[in-house]
């Protein structure tokens, strides 16, 4: 072990000599030196299951009793405490497309970095406030979203962005890094990864980011995936945090919400004080009892509040401790590899006062498939000032599940299948398979199953209505 990390420095210290116009290298290195250093010393799983238990009753608040305390006469005062950052480190590839996933359209035309935006804009014009985004990039997304950032110039909505570190992906059997050099091209295209959301705390401070908007009077971060099309500024939870007395001050807000089945990736656990837990931590033997709804009844959206002072106190300290989580990959050319990485949100135990505060499930409301692209495109909602609203024309506010197949992976071949997005406002459940196409001005209700089997086709015709229907074979409307 102590040979790989003497092997690993002299590395990047060669590496960084050599590329001496690569200024960020330095502290890249260092943060990779320590968190590999971590990860030699850890032995056995990063988690005592036995010590895991459901979050005590108080360090959950209900959304509901945060919001009956209703707003101070100058909503304004708080907001220019505020920043809003945005996760933008994605790529669109899981989704066939090209450049940062930020930049994929989802409503209207609108991609979703125009939606926050909008949203931001929205609440400086209306407060008259100055409450600026900050995207968190990394050198996958940097430079294209710094070209599209020229279109808001003329938007009241100041706009920094910060670039997240880069870290070398490391052999599964030598633990030494892949990468022959510095450069991100040619053999090396894929060997550099980003580390992590939790990697967002150094980064911030090293940019010197962090510094300058607590010198601005800024007080709090707002910090959410940008895919997240229900992460919108709540002034309920922002009014909480800065009404606190400044002994109790609140440091970490996480934003959780009831799981349902589908919700596997994130639990929370308890052990002395409140932490993260996620799937990739779980021991095999217990993956199971981590997904049923029984025993973790909650899961981590993403949103957290934090305090800006206090990222800076604990970096200088060097206290942030995360667990890490080691992500296995195959590269193209079949070697194995791991990365490591951080969650943002297991940092929740370094805070002081951190609470967990239970939000309705419509501030979770993720775009990670075209499944959920067709929901959020739907007349299910409604589009104002970049907010998206669950439509009052839903009996039920419940969303419903939608299952596109494979056929619909990619979102240029989910958008040729639709001639017009469905009427889905009485909707429940949606299964298609196969090679399915969709006519305008279709009605989905109830339990929808469509499945062509290999070999036929679908044509769902014009005007279609479909309720409580199962639909298979081979179905094609022809011109004549």
């Amino acid at each position: 072990m102590f040979k790989c990390s003497k092997l690993l420095t002299a590395f990047f210290l060669t590496q960084c000599l050599l590329f001496p116009f690569y200024q960020v290298s330095r502290k890249d290195f260092e943060g990779f030196k320590n968190l590999f250093h971590r990860f030699l010393q850890v032995k056995g799983p990063s988690v005592e299951w036995a010590k895991i238990n459901r979050p005590p009753e108080d360090s959950i608040q209900p959304y509901d009793k945060i919001k009956s305390r209703g707003l101070p006469d100058s909503v304004a005062d708080s907001l220019n405490k505020l920043v809003v950052v945005k996760l933008n480190g994605g790529l669109g590839t899981s989704m066939g497309c090209k450049g940062p996933k930020s930049l994929i359209s989802v409503r209207n035309e609108n991609t979703f970095l125009d939606l926050t935006v909008q949203q931001i804009e929205h609440l400086n014009k209306t407060y008259n406030t100055d409450v600026p985004l900050v995207l968190m990039n990394s050198f996958n997304t940097d430079e294209d979203t710094k070209k599209i950032l020229q279109k808001y110039t003329h938007h009241r909505v100041k706009i920094h962005t910060f670039n997240q570190s880069r870290y070398p992906r490391i052999n599964k059997e030598s633990l030494l890094p892949v990468a022959k050099d510095m450069a991100m091209t040619g053999e090396n295209g894929d060997v550099w990864y980003p580390p992590g959301h939790g990697d967002i705390y150094a980064s911030f401070y090293n940019s010197g980011l962090l510094d300058q908007l607590i010198a601005e009077g800024k007080e709090y971060i707002f910090v959410s995936n940008i895919d997240n099309l229900g992460a919108t500024v709540d002034l309920y939870i922002l009014n909480h945090l800065v009404s606190q007395p400044n002994g109790k001050r609140c440091e970490f807000i996480m934003e959780v919400t009831d799981k349902t089945r589908a919700d596997v990736k994130f639990g929370k656990k308890y052990d002395r004080k409140l932490r993260l837990l996620e799937i990739a931590q779980v021991p095999k033997t217990h993956v199971d009892e981590f997904k049923s709804v029984t025993k973790f009844k909650i899961f981590n959206t993403n949103n957290l509040w934090i305090s800006l002072v206090a990222i800076k106190r604990l970096q200088e300290q060097n206290a942030m401790d995360m667990e890490i989580i080691v992500n296995p990959k195959t590269l193209d050319g079949g070697q194995n590899v791991i990365q490591l990485e951080t969650a943002v949100g297991a940092a929740i135990k370094c805070f002081d006062n951190a609470l967990g505060i239970n939000v309705p499930r419509s501030r979770f409301l993720p775009v990670k498939t075209t499944s959920d692209l067709l929901l959020v495109m739907s007349n299910l909602y409604c589009l104002e000032a970049g907010s998206l609203t669950m439509s009052q024309k839903r009996e039920f506010p419940t969303t419903p599940h939608v299952k596109l197949g494979s056929s619909f992976t990619k979102v240029q071949e989910y958008l040729a299948r639709f001639e017009s997005i469905p009427d889905m406002l009485e909707l429940d459940h949606l299964t298609v398979s196969g090679d399915v196409t969709f006519g305008k001005h279709v009605s989905l209700k109830g339990t929808v199953i469509i499945i062509a089997n290999h070999g036929d086709r679908i044509d769902i015709p014009a005007g279609s209505m479909l309720e409580n229907k199962i639909v298979s074979g081979n179905l094609r409307i022809l011109d004549h």
